[in-house]
């Protein structure tokens, strides 16, 4: 099954070339779908006898029917080259152009950073920044990465993707996700099969009762300010299951569901994956 990304489906046109043999030059190319955009992300079929696939210089994994997928984080350059090397020795090379985005930047000229004292924070935060990034780095072999995504919850988006504060004159992290604001208890599906990889025991300082799901291929979603967690650790959950409640536990200022995705270190927009909000039930 194949990672619709909702009116956002359209081929991508760019420069591919091969080296070595002129079958290769001739025949070999990307097949790319998707969105070539900060925050955006694709899905791609291999070159037939590709024996390793880079973005970047990053190795890029591909699944047996040759199917892969790449994204570009928030902050992304203008370009980067997509590279396969076949096994008859020559190489597919395509050039993409990232398209660059504008984002919302708020001046809060009176707030601090951070809500709580600076040395308290910092000696809750390392322990907690260690489970998400141990949860990332769990790999599963979900195939949700292939699936229409659902949005799990529909309603209000408060806080756009990329957005960013700027407290007191010092820059926050931009926002990694899509705020929907929605009533305490209002139930949160799984956008994509996948795997539970972080289940929190207790909130996180920021994030509130925090889950991530693996949906494979390095691609994770991360649902914050739960009220409530449905879902265990290790659990495999189906698209549209139910997996938690919207709540304001965290660092929140109303009840609201946080989705953020992320594949790598690259964020990707929700708006992008899902598509346009559909109206609220």
């Amino acid at each position: 099954m194949r990672l619709l990304l909702a009116a956002l489906a359209v081929p991508l046109l760019g420069s591919a070339a091969a080296s070595g043999p002129l079958a290769a030059q001739q025949q070999e190319r990307f097949g790319l779908t998707g969105k070539l955009i900060q925050g955006g992300f694709a899905l791609g079929t291999a070159p037939r006898g590709t024996t390793l696939l880079s973005l970047g210089g990053a190795p890029v994994e591909v699944a047996p029917d040759r199917r892969f997928l790449i994204a570009f984080d928030r902050d992304a350059g203008p370009g980067t080259i997509l590279v396969a090397r076949l096994n008859n020795g020559s190489e597919v090379r395509q050039t993409l152009t990232i398209a660059p985005r504008a984002w919302d930047i708020s001046r809060l000229n009176t707030l601090p950073k951070y809500p709580v004292p600076r040395p308290e924070f910092e000696r809750i935060r390392g322990p907690e920044l260690a489970q998400i990034n141990a949860a990332r780095a769990r790999e599963s072999d979900s195939q949700g990465w292939r699936q229409t995504f659902l949005w799990p919850v529909t309603g209000r988006i408060s806080t756009l993707f990329g957005s960013q504060r700027i407290y007191a004159g010092e820059p926050g992290s931009y926002h990694s996700g899509i705020d929907i604001a929605r009533p305490t208890g209002t139930t949160v599906l799984a956008p994509a099969d996948g795997v539970v990889v972080l289940a929190a025991t207790a909130p996180f300082t920021l994030e509130g009762n925090l889950l991530m799901i693996d949906h494979g291929m390095g691609l994770n979603t991360a649902f914050m300010h739960l009220s409530r967690i449905d879902v265990k650790l290790g659990e495999r959950v189906r698209r549209g299951q139910p997996v938690g409640a919207v709540g304001r536990s965290g660092r929140a200022t109303g009840p609201h569901l946080h989705w953020s995705l992320k594949w790598r270190d690259a964020r990707i927009d929700p708006l992008l994956v899902a598509g346009p909000m559909p109206v609220a039930d």
